[in-house]
């Protein structure tokens, strides 16, 4: 990960009950942060069937219990893509709940402020709707501290324009929280280039987005990793998980690590002190909580947010009585039209279930404004 450059990785899915410190001491000696996902496959929240119930809290609660006390955790995710489909919007409300009650819970147990935020899929037809709605209403303890974007969009020899980042930039001008790349880093046309790196850290979006975690470190069967431990083995042997070996000496995967060390020397970010932050910040206004759209974003206004264990897509759709102001307009930005390479290919399909278990996500962050 030095070699390659990275300064911070993502990690999934982890064991609150098992003791991290030997690898938060080598990433720190490294001068590698960390963001993990307080959500595991039992506890992750359902578009389908939203809910977030005390049981989901308390672990929650276990990871943040387990990591707080590392000077290199960066943040937390209260969730990921729980917005799969166009018509999971009826889910926000839970998402902002959570980050409420984790909220809630890191006040109440004198946690340093550690960045609690959101990983969304990228869904045009809710992207802005959602980023707005997580940051809107102007209450600090019930918004997310920050929001990052899974984009795949910049696929092969796209452009700025062509692979939508120039619309991504636009929904994101303005917008009053750190906002960054949760996961970029397009298979679909091999090798890897990661042409898009150069545009994120550029003079195109380096003064809107804080950075970008590239998919992923291990090599699976979604051809999405920067190195491997070795070759594929049978998917019962006990040295691997699900065929692939995840321990030994990793072995860069030719060209795609190689591609993404030269692309990252040749950059040039900067850090930003958080007064500086703060002062860049200070003149931009709380969004608008977004109205409901015929067939599309469902959650109207400044919604109610349900209390612990209270499910069902109602709560979603009722404003509550002091969302009125609020909810004048809808989100800021327009929509992109999906274009063919924001879709993942079908051969990356189970990189939800596959990938993300114990595997690692490296980044390249600009701006560690929080810490």
């Amino acid at each position: 990960m030095q070699q390659l450059g990275a300064n911070t990785i993502r990690v999934y899915h982890v064991d609150a009950s098992s003791n991290h410190d030997g690898c938060m001491s080598a990433f720190s000696d490294a001068g590698i942060y960390l963001f993990v996902d307080l959500d595991t496959f039992d506890t992750a929240m359902n578009q389908v069937d939203p809910m977030f119930n005390q049981t989901q809290l308390n672990d929650f609660q276990a990871v943040l219990d387990a990591f707080h006390g590392y000077d290199n955790l960066a943040g937390v995710f209260v969730g990921n893509e729980v917005l799969n489909f166009a018509n999971g919007s009826t889910a926000a409300p839970y998402i902002k709940a959570a980050a409420r009650d984790v909220k809630a819970y890191r006040d109440s147990k004198g946690y340093r402020s550690i960045p609690i935020g959101y990983s969304a899929a990228d869904i045009p037809a809710l992207r802005p709707y959602l980023q707005d709605f997580l940051a809107c209403g102007g209450n600090a303890s019930e918004t997310v501290d920050f929001f990052s974007l899974n984009a795949y969009e910049w696929c092969g020899t796209a452009s700025y324009t062509l692979s939508g980042y120039s619309q991504l930039e636009l929904n994101a001008t303005g917008y009053p929280l750190p906002i960054f790349f949760s996961e970029t880093g397009c298979n679909t046309v091999p090798p890897r280039t990661f042409l898009d790196q150069a545009a994120i850290f550029g003079s195109e979006m380096v003064d809107t987005w804080s950075g970008a975690i590239i998919y992923e470190w291990i090599e699976e069967a979604n051809n999405y990793g920067l190195i491997s431990y070795g070759p594929e083995v049978a998917a019962t042997a006990t040295e691997g998980v699900g065929g692939f070996i995840r321990s030994g000496t990793p072995i860069p995967i030719s060209p795609d690590f190689t591609n993404l060390k030269n692309q990252w020397a040749t950059l040039t970010p900067t850090g930003i002190s958080l007064s500086a932050y703060s002062a860049s910040v200070s003149s931009l206004s709380t969004p608008a909580c977004p109205t409901s759209t015929p067939n599309g974003w469902l959650v109207n206004g400044n919604a109610a947010l349900p209390s612990i264990g209270q499910s069902g897509a109602a709560t979603a759709t009722t404003a509550s009585a002091t969302g009125a102001a609020a909810s004048g307009s809808a989100a800021s930005g327009t929509t992109s039209a999906p274009s063919a390479s924001a879709t993942k290919s079908t051969a990356n399909g189970g990189r939800e279930v596959v990938g993300m278990t114990i595997a690692l996500a490296i980044v390249m962050l600009s701006f560690i404004v929080w810490l």
